[in-house]
C-alpha cells in the first residue's frame, strides 16, 4: 500500500546482525528563517496590512491667501493567507512488532519534525529566491526587488541596484547610499539605514572579508574600510543555506518592526499519533500553519547579481 511502512520496506531489519543504520538523519543547520523576517503570531484565517500615505512638504503661504490642506490616501493592501502544511506516516502492526531495531522506529518522529523545519526554511527563503521573478508579484504589483515600485501619491522608488552587480565593497556602498536616500510615499526623506547583509554560501567568505577588514579589501591602499568603521551592518552578515542563487544578495533595513518582511505563525507545529482499528496500523501526523510576505518593499534592498 502506498505511503505505508511495512516489513517489505526494509526486510533486512527483521534479521539480527545489522551493525549500524544510516541515511535517515543528519546534523541540521541552525534556524535561519528568523533572520529573514520579523516573526509574529496570528489568530485569524488571514491578516491584512494597509498603506496610508502621509503629508507632503508645506508650501509657502502668501499674505492674505488661504492655507493649503493636504489629505491622506489609502495605498496597496498586503494580505497574508496562512497555508497549512501536513506530513505523516503509517506503519503496519507487523512492522512495529517484527522490526528488531528500535533506532529505526524511534527516528521516525524526529525525522518528520525535521521535514517540517526544512519546509519552513524553504518557504521563507522562496520570497528572496523569487525576488526578481516576474511570476511573483506583491501588493503593489511589482516583484520583491524592482526599480519602479509605484508610490500611491505618484512617481516610483527603487529597492534594487540599477545595474546588477556581484557582491563587492563598491556595490555594497552603492546600495547603502541608495538606502540612505530613501523617501516615503510623499517624497519626504526617511531615516532608513542598512541593518544586515544576507548572502548565499558562495558569497559568505567575501561578505565576511568586506565587513570585518580594517582596510579596503583587495587593494594596496591604506584607506580604512568605511563599511566597518561606520558600523553599517549592526546585525552583521547572515548566511542562508536555502538561497538558490549563488550571486544574489540582500540588505535588510531598519524599517519599523512589523511593517516590512513578516512571518506569521497561525498554528504551531503539532504531532499526533493514533491507531486504525481495522488494520491495526499506527498513524502519526504533523501539522502547522503559517504565512510570510512583504508589506513595505523599503524593508529589503538587493540585486540578483550579474
Amino acid at each position: 500500500m502506498a505511503g505505508v511502512i511495512s516489513t517489505s520496506n526494509h526486510p533486512k531489519l527483521l534479521w539480527p546482525g545489522v551493525k549500524g543504520i544510516w541515511g535517515s538523519a543528519y546534523n541540521e543547520h541552525s534556524t535561519e528563517y528568523t533572520d529573514l523576517y520579523d516573526t509574529d503570531t496570528s489568530d485569524k484565517a488571514y491578516e491584512e496590512f494597509v498603506q496610508v500615505t502621509g503629508f507632503g512638504l508645506a508650501p509657502v503661504k502668501a499674505q492674505g491667501a488661504a492655507a493649503v490642506y493636504d489629505t491622506e490616501t489609502q495605498g496597496p493592501i498586503s494580505r497574508f493567507v496562512h497555508a497549512a502544511y501536513a506530513l505523516g506516516y503509517i506503519v503496519t502492526h507487523e512492522e512495529l512488532m517484527d522490526n528488531l531495531y528500535m533506532e529505526v522506529s524511534g527516528s521516525r518522529a524526529p525525522n518528520n519534525a525535521r521535514a517540517f523545519r526544512q519546509t519552513k526554511e524553504r518557504v521563507a527563503a522562496a520570497l528572496y529566491n523569487r525576488a526578481t521573478n516576474a511570476s511573483y508579484t506583491y501588493a503593489d504589483g511589482k516583484t520583491l526587488l524592482a526599480t519602479d515600485h509605484p508610490n500611491t501619491s505618484g512617481g516610483t522608488f527603487s529597492n534594487k541596484l540599477a545595474v546588477a552587480a556581484d557582491l563587492s565593497e563598491a556595490s555594497i556602498e552603492d546600495l547603502c547610499i541608495q538606502i540612505m536616500q530613501a523617501t516615503d510615499d510623499r517624497g519626504n526623506l526617511i531615516n532608513l539605514m542598512p541593518k544586515s547583509l544576507h548572502v548565499a554560501p558562495a558569497n559568505w567568505f567575501e561578505a565576511t572579508r568586506i565587513l570585518n577588514t580594517t582596510l579596503q579589501v583587495g587593494t594596496a591602499n591604506n584607506d580604512i574600510s568605511a563599511i566597518r568603521h561606520l558600523g553599517i551592518f549592526p546585525d552583521g552578515v547572515k548566511l542562508n543555506h536555502y538561497f538558490t542563487s549563488p550571486k544574489a544578495w540582500f540588505v535588510r533595513t531598519n524599517i519599523s518592526k512589523g511593517k516590512g518582511l513578516i512571518f506569521l505563525q497561525r498554528e504551531a507545529m503539532s504531532f499526533e499519533r493514533d491507531n486504525d482499528f481495522n488494520t491495526k496500523n499506527a498513524l502519526a501526523l504533523g501539522y502547522e500553519r503559517y504565512s510570510c510576505g512583504i508589506v513595505d518593499p523599503r524593508a529589503i534592498y538587493g540585486t540578483e547579481g550579474p
